[in-house]
């Protein structure tokens, strides 16, 4: 038993596995708000912890099977770690968290703000990229588990709910043309 963890291929396997926990985890600590939107200091950082933690799991072996090994690693315990997440709630919550309320009806959560790190500049722009000029016109703003803000606008309700009283005219008014016909 001793001989397989000294097995180099064994060892790319248990560090790959360690570093991919430490990257959730970290990600998970520093908040999750970075993954919503890559800026150039964002795509850097990305580039510099993949180039950081290569030797971290592959050690010495730069061979075409190791590095073949690290990533079957990779894909295995991504694979599993998502099972675990797909019937665990408790343990999916606590990796992932949960969607929080930034706006209500107009009214800004500032305790969510604050969790979350959000600045109203960063909260203003997601609502204008949702084509919404003004807070007060959105109805829910909501900070996802992956890190996106959905917006959901009074507008929209009301475009949505007129919208679809109008197909439901048009198709009973389809329906009794069919029926007259018959």
């Amino acid at each position: 038993m001793n001989d397989l963890f000294h097995n180099g291929y064994v060892q790319i396997v248990l560090r790959c596995i360690a570093v991919y926990l430490f990257v959730i985890i970290a990600i998970r600590v520093f908040g999750k708000k970075e993954l919503a939107q890559l800026s150039v200091i964002d795509l850097v950082f990305i580039l510099l912890i993949s180039n950081s933690v290569q030797n971290a799991m592959v050690g010495p072996d730069t061979s075409l099977l190791g590095g073949v090994i690290a990533a079957l690693s990779l894909f295995v315990i991504n694979y599993l770690l998502k099972q675990l997440l797909y019937r665990n709630k408790k343990v999916n919550e606590l990796l992932q968290g949960k969607a929080m309320v930034l706006i209500y009806k107009g009214e800004l959560n500032e305790e969510s703000l604050k969790h979350a790190q959000i600045t109203f500049d960063e909260l203003h722009a997601a609502v204008r990229e949702h084509g919404i000029e003004d807070i007060k016109h959105v109805d829910l703003a909501v900070l996802e588990v992956d890190g996106n803000i959905s917006v959901i606008s009074d507008d929209f309700k009301s475009k949505t709910s007129h919208g679809i009283a109008a197909i439901g005219a048009r198709r009973k008014h389809k329906l009794k043309g069919r029926l007259g016909q018959a």
